[in-house]
């Protein structure tokens, strides 16, 4: 059972900068009508699920507002430095659309309102939007490198309001294809400009590296996608996980900088702007392990994050509830003084040793 003292608090910050998040949703929606009374009504429903949240906790299960969800371990792309190719590239196999389905399904039962669908590349799995359809309560947000949206995903995506295409940019043309392959740039530009003309409400997400931190921050780079539609913002320090891209972390100096200039872009556009780690940050460090969210394994493992793929739990051999129950990530929670400290990136990946301790210490006891 969780101790009361170490969840009341973050829970309730996090569940505060939800209902923050989720109106600022709605007024950054107001020149498409449906998508605001759409937004208006999630936070309601992010009302409902933090009470049934709450009530979980009362039974001495600590539930998540947030799950990320990797649907699969398959991608079109093989970018430089990626995590998924260094981390899950030798995972079980997939789970079957049934199976997504039901985990899905009592996650919503559990109080989680907001689900991050990630992979590799999740429109390999189209059939993806035939489930989330059914679940208007949820907002998914889908972290896509945009390459596989083609007309028949528009249509469905239009129709999907509690669906939010995240298309992957790494800033202009060079170091987009640089990273992502040659042409992927101008192929990006022509979804982005066919996302604006079917109205759907859409977000970007940029990696920050010390090679270009000046651009993608560039008033321009912003303005352009601001005119494009884009309405929601991610901006992700890269996390050195494949060796030889060390150069690529930002230097303090470009870290101490960004707080700042996010919140000088919140005041002059009407768009949601995220900084990870940095705003994780301002509202408790680190959020993994279930403090604010857990990540699911495309082979159904319950991990601390998508950077920690580590578990000692699997939705194949146990419901979510049971597996949200793990010693492991409560272990984690409760020793979250160990992440404290962000010093570029993701603070588990930095951690990792400890991160593998507590697992062995937990496996152990069983």
């Amino acid at each position: 059972m969780e101790t009361k003292d170490k969840t009341v608090d973050y829970s309730t910050v996090i569940n505060q900068s939800l209902k923050i998040f989720f109106t600022d949703f709605v007024k950054v929606s107001l020149k498409n009508p449906s998508q605001a009374l759409f937004f208006y009504k999630t936070v309601r429903w992010q009302q409902q699920a933090t009470k049934l949240r709450a009530s979980w906790e009362t039974q001495g299960v600590h539930v998540p507002p947030i799950a990320i969800f990797s649907i699969t371990n398959r991608c079109n792309l093989k970018c430089k430095g990626c995590y998924h190719w260094e981390l899950h590239n030798e995972s079980g196999p997939e789970m079957n659309t049934d199976k997504m389905r039901s985990v899905i399904q009592e996650a919503k039962g559990l109080g989680i309102s907001f689900m991050v669908l990630a992979g590799g590349e999740p429109f390999v799995r189209q059939e993806i939007l035939d489930i989330t359809k059914d679940f208007p309560e949820i907002i998914f947000l889908i972290f896509t490198n945009g390459l596989m949206i083609n007309t028949d995903l528009l249509r469905k995506i239009k129709k999907q309001k509690n669906v939010v295409p995240v298309i992957s940019l790494e800033g202009y043309r060079e170091d987009t294809d640089m990273r992502r392959g040659k042409g992927v740039y101008d192929k990006l530009k022509a979804i982005i400009d066919s996302l604006k003309k079917n109205n759907i409400f859409y977000s970007v997400s940029i990696t920050i590296s010390k090679q270009t931190f000046d651009d993608v921050f560039n008033e321009e780079f912003i303005k352009k996608l601001v005119d494009l539609g884009c309405k929601l913002f991610f901006f992700v320090e890269y996390t050195p996980i494949k060796e030889g891209t060390e150069d690529w972390i930002i230097t303090n100096e470009q870290r101490n900088r960004i707080m700042d200039t996010v919140k000088k872009l919140r005041k002059k556009y009407k768009a949601l702007f995220i900084a990870v780690p940095g705003d994780e940050e301002e509202i408790g460090g680190c959020m993994s392990a279930g403090k604010g969210f857990i990540h699911i394994s495309a082979d159904g493992n319950v991990e601390p994050c998508p950077f920690a793929p580590y578990s000692d739990t699997n939705v194949r051999e146990m419901s979510l509830k049971d597996a949200l129950q793990s010693r492991f990530l409560k272990s984690i929670r409760d020793d979250h003084e160990h992440l404290s400290e962000i010093e570029g990136g993701c603070a588990l990946w930095i951690k990792r040793e400890w991160v593998r301790s507590m697992l062995k210490q937990e496996t152990t006891k069983k």
